[in-house]
């Protein structure tokens, strides 16, 4: 090459190569995990995020504080994924497993300073990752999953998400209610269960709707607001006048011609009308536009009619009702009714709601969440979701283990137990993890306002003397003791979520000695 250098990347590239490239990326992904520690458990604290355009979030929720950062680094990007991907598969432990990950991480960092090759890190890592899941498994309680139980799962997820000790326990009944009525021979159907929520009232005043509760309002406002024993039409149609596809031009030569067109376009919207009542429905749903006319008509009926209706809203009554979804008013009939209960409409405020309840082949419940502000009804909603969640996993997904740390404390010592039988520098890679493993406990300590060294020697010496201890917040502190006594219980999957998702993130980051980014 006559000794001059070679370009391989456009000139405005930038590269980032060995120990400065691990160094990064580590100190990116520790930055993005510390930025949500003090959200963890009971005593967590909140964070208030505001967006460029004022929009203001206000939540101690991982997955929720993660996204709406704006994060580019792309090691940090990972973290956010691992908070991302818990969400999608348990729906809960975003925080612990976002924490978790950083502190692998930051343990990954000092055995590399100690000359530890990042690929005999990733392997002690996924040796005590696997041992973890051992432990996991045997903290398993033998317990029947009955609504007692998991009443204390739904309100272990929500205690210190913005819902207050008494309203978590009354709120954790209305989701293990919610979650009974959507089991079946084959498990729990997730997405039978809805949460909506509205402003205007406590968080007591939540309950459980047996149908769906939509947004939507009658199109009229002499139209009936509540109907019992509904029969109910689903349409795909615009009750308005037809109008043709071709461009054309017609020529009105006297007052006759135009009356005669007038009583067309007027017997056609009566038709509309007249096709409803004469199916025998009460009630119709229409995804696109009902003229006036046709609504005044309906409402002369004492029909209730809702336009609008998103494709979403439609399916959600048709699943509900068991009406059958038609494309035209002239497909109606009997046996195309769907039937409820009981349709009524509802004024929450300056807002106001539909209630289908008691449909014939009603599967979904919704939960109507209550709340004093948007702020407060944003956050219960997610304390909801997370709560439902976890109960379907504690019932579909490996039970139940004791929650406040204890897990993570047997999971730490069985790792310790199990690495002195591994041989060469990979055993103090499975030491680290179970350093890292304690972060755990110590943040809830911390978070409670325990001394965290202090803690972790009582926790550990508990469960030497084979019992279960874990960090209890009382009164205004906490205390250590046996969270199963307290009902304090998480579902096994959430724990192995975590350490999957951590484990998998951490490693992928160690192994990374290059970044070349084009600007």
């Amino acid at each position: 090459m006559g000794g001059q250098p070679l370009f391989i990347l456009d000139e405005d590239a930038q590269r980032t190569q060995g120990k400065d490239a691990q160094s990064s990326n580590i100190s990116a992904g520790k930055a993005v995990s510390e930025s949500v520690r003090t959200t963890l458990g009971p005593r967590g604290m909140d964070k208030m995020l505001v967006s460029d355009d004022g929009d203001v979030v206000i939540t101690n929720d991982g997955a929720t504080i993660l996204s709406e950062m704006d994060i580019e680094h792309p090691a940090a990007q990972m973290i956010v994924e691992v908070a991302q991907t818990q969400e999608d598969e348990v729906g809960d432990g975003t925080t612990t497993a976002s924490v978790l990950a950083g502190e692998l991480l930051a343990k990954a960092e000092d055995l590399l300073d100690d000359d530890v090759h990042p690929t005999t890190i990733v392997e002690g890592y996924h040796t005590a990752s696997q041992l973890a899941q051992k432990s996991i498994e045997d903290s398993g309680l033998d317990v029947d999953l009955s609504d007692e139980t998991l009443v204390e799962v739904a309100e272990s997820a929500m205690t210190g998400k913005g819902t207050g000790d008494v309203d978590a326990e009354r709120l954790a009944e209305v989701v293990v209610e919610a979650v009974r009525h959507a089991r079946t021979d084959d498990g729990v159907i997730r997405d039978n269960i809805e949460v909506h929520t509205q402003t205007g009232a406590a968080t007591s005043a939540t309950e459980l709707v047996e149908g769906v509760i939509i947004d939507d309002t009658p199109v009229h406002d002499n139209m009936p607001t509540s109907v019992e024993d509904a029969s109910i039409a689903v349409l795909d149609a615009e009750l308005d006048v037809r109008e043709s596809n071709v461009d054309a031009e017609y020529n009105v030569t006297n007052v006759d011609q135009l009356n005669a067109a007038l009583d067309a376009e007027e017997e056609e919207l009566q038709g509309y009308a007249q096709a409803v009542a004469d199916s025998g429905a009460d009630v119709v749903f229409v995804t696109e536009d009902i003229a006036d006319r046709v609504a005044s008509q309906l409402a002369k009926a004492g029909i209730l009619a809702v336009e609008s209706v998103s494709s979403s809203t439609a399916k959600e009554i048709v699943e509900t009702t068991g009406a059958k979804r038609l494309g035209s008013v002239e497909a109606l009939s009997e046996d195309a009714l769907g039937h409820a209960d009981r349709i009524n409409v509802q004024k929450h405020g300056d807002d106001e709601v539909t209630f289908i309840q008691g449909g014939e082949a009603a599967e979904a419940v919704t939960v109507f969440a209550r709340g004093s502000t948007d702020h407060v009804v944003d956050e219960i909603e997610r304390a909801l979701n997370d709560a439902l969640d976890v109960v379907v996993a504690a019932l579909d997904a490996g039970g139940v283990v004791p929650g406040a740390g204890a897990t993570e404390i047997a999971i730490a010592d069985h790792i310790r137990s199990k690495a002195a039988s591994i041989e060469g520098r990979k055993q103090l890679a499975v030491e680290a993890f179970a350093d890292a493993v304690d972060v755990l406990p110590r943040t809830l300590a911390e978070n409670t306002g325990l001394d965290a060294i202090d803690a972790l020697v009582d926790l550990r010496s508990e469960h030497e003397n084979e019992g279960i201890a874990g960090v209890i917040s009382e009164g205004q502190t906490g205390v250590v003791g046996d969270p199963v006594e307290y009902g304090i219980l998480d579902p096994a999957a959430v724990k192995r979520e975590a350490i999957d998702s951590a484990t998998e993130a951490a490693t992928m980051i160690v192994r990374i000695d290059d970044v070349i980014s084009s600007q």
